[in-house]
């Protein structure tokens, strides 16, 4: 899941709020307060679009390789979060109770789950997070991004339904098992998502298996961070992969449907994949930028979440190249973005068996350690580094493994082996 997609979503909310306010309440605005950034937090940047989640992916970054975050840098996480159990995007100050300026987000709890999770030691705090996270699914069986948020909830998007079915994984719950009120999973939600049909009247056959973030009227939009998502969210699995045991090739695109959808998890995660490897093979191994006015430029965390989801599919070698990519040229955009984009691509590197610490030049570990408090503990190469931590309960080191049986016939027969988007009608391109 990309982290800009949080704030820009946002910041063109409160654009499209303040231009429809009356020009007769319209008042001079007062110059912003420059924002203290608390000394436990990863990043020097603004963090009220992203603290929470960008300092939640550097722990669970951290995780897979043997690093323990500062005391003071977990305090910081575990004092973000609200009385419910959920967190807001950033809270400037915990010690009042949360509110409309501090609007709960399914994406910033279903990270901190994960992070809480890996850390250990935070049963209580992950219950809470666990417990508000089932409290607030949609009767389609998925998540929006601001649940309850009245006006500003726009309903399931792709990506929240596919980073809290990780999330509840990763915290030991039964995704399949987490129904809403009208008996609906979050696969119900994610497979409605998917421009699985080719008789659907899909304009580009290149986008068949893709997913939308969201709906745009009945029409569906192909959309790389959603579908990258949504793949891991139909599999079960949260945001740290182990490197496949072995390859499975990315098989042809399955037409094989149901109303609604992909017919099975197999072909829906088969489908995504495929549309990944298509879309980045295409544009020279890496995914390229949807945001307005950038189209032509490189998208260095959706490529990075693209080659987790490879991976996680058991594609290694379509996950391979896209790596490479990023290891010739994602140093300069991390420098640049941050903790984030530094975790991004620690896990993609890890999902790709390739050494973080020598990616492309690059010391990841370092560099992220360096984005907040000197950690507790920092293994080296040269004091006998401690190995990248795998998932600890799947065979194939999923973590939570495949949560949706996928027989072995069915996934043979479609080749696999196995971090907003426009809202609801509104989509954006």
């Amino acid at each position: 899941m990309n982290v800009r997609r949080s704030a820009a979503t946002l910041a063109v909310s409160a654009a499209l709020c303040a231009a429809a306010a009356p020009a007769a309440l319209a008042a001079p605005s007062p110059s912003p307060s420059p924002v203290v950034i608390p000394s436990g937090l990863y990043g020097t940047a603004d963090p009220t679009y992203d603290g929470v989640f960008r300092q939640s992916l550097a722990f669970v970054a951290q995780d897979t390789v043997g690093v323990t975050p500062a005391p003071q840098a977990v305090d910081w996480l575990t004092g973000q979060q609200c009385a419910n159990g959920a967190f807001a995007a950033f809270r400037p100050d915990p010690a009042k109770a949360c509110d409309a300026s501090a609007a709960p987000d399914s994406n910033a709890t279903a990270a901190a789950v994960q992070a809480l999770a890996a850390l250990g030691g935070h049963e209580a705090q992950v219950k809470k997070a666990v417990d508000w996270l089932k409290s607030v699914q949609n009767d389609d069986g998925g998540w929006s991004y601001n649940p309850g948020g009245g006006a500003m909830d726009f309903g399931t998007d792709a990506n929240s339904t596919g980073i809290v079915a990780g999330a509840l994984a990763v915290a030991g719950e039964k995704p399949a098992e987490t129904k809403s009120k009208t008996g609906k999973t979050p696969y119900d939600a994610l497979r409605g998502f998917q421009l699985a049909c080719a008789e659907e009247g899909i304009s580009k056959e290149t986008d068949l298996g893709a997913f939308a973030s969201q709906d745009k009227a009945t029409k569906l939009i192909a959309n790389a961070d959603a579908t990258a998502a949504a793949v891991l969210g139909v599999l079960g699995k949260g945001m740290v992969i182990a490197p496949p045991a072995a390859d499975r090739p990315v098989g042809p695109n399955p037409v094989a449907c149901a109303a609604g959808g992909a017919s099975d998890p197999a072909q829906a995660v088969a489908g995504g994949a495929g549309y990944l490897s298509r879309t980045m093979a295409a544009s020279g191994d890496h995914l390229m930028s949807a945001m307005p006015g950038a189209t032509d430029q490189p998208d260095f965390g959706n490529t990075a979440d693209a080659v987790v989801a490879l991976a996680a599919a058991g594609h290694q070698q379509a996950a391979a190249k896209p790596l490479a990519w990023l290891q010739q040229n994602a140093a300069a955009w991390a420098k640049t973005a941050g903790p984030a984009a530094y975790a991004q691509l620690v896990l993609a590197a890890h999902a790709g068996g390739t050494d973080p610490r020598a990616f492309g030049g690059t010391d990841l570990v370092a560099a992220l350690n360096g984005q907040g408090p000197a950690p507790a503990a920092a293994p080296t190469r040269a004091t006998g580094a401690m190995p990248p931590k795998d998932e600890k309960d799947g065979e194939d080191g999923s973590g939570s493994g495949l949560w949706w049986t996928i027989g072995a016939g069915a996934a043979a027969g479609v080749g696999i082996g196995i971090l907003l988007s426009g809202r609801r009608k509104k989509q954006q391109p």
